[in-house]
């Protein structure tokens, strides 16, 4: 598939998918909460998919890898996130085992599209 936007990135649309199911999440915690952790939650859950986008409409490669590495980054500290709501009851264990594993395969995904990006720099112009 042809990439002509970062739109057309499974990435980023899971990303946002995520973003989506980490701002529902969030409407449970306790009003005392609001500006403290799922602030803290939805900031770096919105990271992800808003470094995915600026560093694909960056001109150079390493733009886009040091911004994948940003959003990546973000996906660690949304997963700590996560793990401190449901220590602290705010999540149920199996919401929070599903968004961690959605978190997993984001990783995963990041990781690919680093590894392609970089192997594009190395390949000869032609």
């Amino acid at each position: 598939m042809l990439v002509k936007s970062y739109r057309d990135l499974l990435v980023w649309q899971r990303a946002v998918d995520l973003v989506v199911r980490c701002y529902e999440l969030t409407k449970q915690f306790p009003k005392s909460e609001t500006y403290g952790l799922a602030g803290q939650i939805q900031r770096a859950a919105v990271s992800l998919p808003a470094n995915i986008a600026e560093g694909h409409g960056r001109e150079h490669i390493g733009d886009y890898l040091r911004h994948l590495s940003i959003a990546n980054g973000s996906l660690m500290e949304l997963e700590t996130h996560i793990t401190i709501a449901q220590r602290l009851d705010y999540v149920a264990a199996a919401d929070a085992d599903g968004l961690l594993k959605e978190c997993g395969e984001l990783s995963r995904m990041l990781s690919g599209l680093t590894k392609r990006l970089r192997a594009k720099t190395l390949e000869p112009n032609t």
